[in-house]
């Protein structure tokens, strides 16, 4: 894998600085914000500078049930072919749900979601990392994310999660340790136990960020230094592996430039520790085989002879219990997967074993589509449109996570249609936040400030008539296929063009 080095996660808040900073070697930039053919000249810049620049997707889907649309797959191609990166990355989530394959209601999140940690699951998320990789350029790595909550009856942890999927497909993978310390405190689960599982060869690079706790709920809102417990986390990350990149994201509450740059001086210091780890473990190890070749061989036996010695230490232990566990499963079970035989037709093991170690799909592969499409919708229909939350799930953390997704999406139309907040004033986000607990996201945030709109003015809102008014043209030049013209008599004749059209 390619040496990225120490980097920044690129935004336009902070380009200037980012341009400035000592020691940068390389910059992500959100995929889906870059325009192909109209670089930000910062970008621009840097990349003539030789700094690498890698596209970060965020809208894919990879882990819901729908294979990646085409027209998405296409668009991160032509921003990796724009930015000539070496590699472009993605998330294991899923971002929307329902539509033709469940039958049921099309709904966006607008965030990404946690996949529940089945075979079903799996299954289909191997497939579409598959078509990904194929219609990439360059290679993929995806991304494990931070969760508020849990699924129920999941099979598997999440390292054994990602430790299937790198092994099935030969993605890489992008750790974000922030993400693992979220879901320490927010499901319970060990971040040491979680590294120990995966794949760090597999490793493409890896997240630094901050967030908050609040009532218990850890949020990661990279808007907030990285905390000592991310930091450790790197540093135990570092002492098995020697990462190809970590990279500092921050989205915004962006600090004065010596913030991040201290920042990303204690990402350095926590990779340092783990590398002086790393070799102290390496020299023990080297030691410790040395003491047992002596007492097999004698003290005067000469130390290149006899076999090769047996690599041992923290990752070698590691990796070799892995090597153990899916020894010790059944071929179907470990490579395939088992589930009662439900969508697997009637292969035998070996021909199942044989489809899971190439990431092949499975005969039947539609229902285990149809399946994981299901619980998916189920479960951003309780988020985003109200519907009963479905059995098994935390219904206090359903709700904290249906109220972080609503504030998400009044703080993105905000960014997007910064005229709304202006023309409403204070009343803006309290009304969108009613607004959004009965009108779910069918499309993208740029739609929904159009139909927020729409359901104000619908609703004879706001009251004041000068506030209603501004409302109204805003909305009259968005919605139409062309902005609307300043000028009085123009608007007259086009509108007496369309009388005269109809009759």
């Amino acid at each position: 894998m390619e040496r990225l080095g120490t980097g920044i996660g690129w935004r336009p808040e902070i380009a200037d600085a980012v341009e400035r900073m000592p020691g940068i070697d390389w910059v992500e930039a959100v995929a889906e914000n870059v325009c192909p053919g109209h670089l930000p000249e910062s970008l621009r810049r840097l990349r003539e500078r030789g700094v690498t620049v890698v596209p970060h997707g965020v809208s894919l889907g990879l882990g819901g049930a729908d294979r990646p649309d085409n027209a998405r797959l296409a668009a991160l191609a032509e921003r990796v072919e724009a930015l000539g990166s070496p590699l472009v990355t993605e998330h294991i989530a899923f971002v929307r749900a329902g539509g033709a394959l469940t039958a049921t209601p099309h709904l966006e999140a607008g965030h990404l979601l946690p996949v529940p940690r089945t075979r079903d699951a799996l299954d289909v998320l191997c497939e579409n990392v598959r078509i990904a990789q194929e219609a990439l350029p360059v290679p993929l790595a995806v991304e494990n994310i931070a969760a508020l909550i849990s699924w129920p009856g999941e099979e598997m942890t999440e390292g054994q999660f990602l430790y299937e999927l790198a092994d099935r497909t030969g993605v890489r993978l992008l750790i974000d340790v922030a993400n693992l310390h979220t879901n320490h405190v927010n499901r319970a689960e060990d971040p040491a136990k979680a590294l120990a599982e995966l794949p760090l060869e597999a490793i493409a690079y890896v997240h630094v960020a901050g967030g908050f706790e609040r009532d218990g709920v850890w949020h990661d809102s990279h808007a907030h230094p990285v905390p000592r417990p991310v930091l450790d986390i790197l540093t135990d990350l570092a002492s098995h592996v020697s990462p190809p990149g970590v990279l500092l994201e921050r989205d915004e509450n962006f600090p004065e430039p010596a913030e991040l740059e201290r920042e990303l001086g204690a990402i350095r210091r926590a990779l340092e520790a783990g590398a002086v780890e790393r070799v102290k473990a390496e020299v023990r190890s080297a030691g410790t085989a040395l003491a047992v070749r002596r007492a097999e061989t004698g003290p005067t036996a000469p130390l290149n002879s006899g076999a090769p010695e047996k690599a041992t230490g923290p990752r070698c232990e590691a990796a070799g219990a892995l090597a153990q566990r899916k020894a010790d499963r059944p071929d179907a079970e470990a490579a395939a997967g088992r589930h009662d035989g439900a969508g697997r037709g009637d292969e035998d093991g070996a021909v199942g074993a044989a489809r899971g170690a190439l990431g092949l799909p499975h005969p039947g592969g539609d229902g285990a589509r149809q399946r994981v499409g299901l619980a998916q919708a189920a479960l951003l229909s309780a988020l985003v449109a109200g519907t009963p939350v479905p059995e098994g799930f935390d219904r206090v953390r359903v709700g904290v996570q249906a109220r972080a997704l609503a504030a998400k999406r009044a703080d993105v139309v905000a960014k997007v249609a910064p005229e709304l907040p202006e023309i409403l004033g204070a009343d803006y986000r309290t009304a969108f936040l009613a607004y959004a607990q009965t009108q779910p996201m069918t499309d993208g945030y740029r739609r929904d400030a159009l139909t927020f709109a729409e359901h104000l003015l619908s609703a004879g809102r706001p009251g004041d008539t000068a506030v209603r008014r501004e409302l109204r043209e805003w909305w009259l030049e968005r919605s139409g296929p062309s902005p609307r013209s300043r000028r009085p008599v123009r608007r007259l004749a086009r509108a007496t063009r369309k009388v005269l059209l109809r009759r």
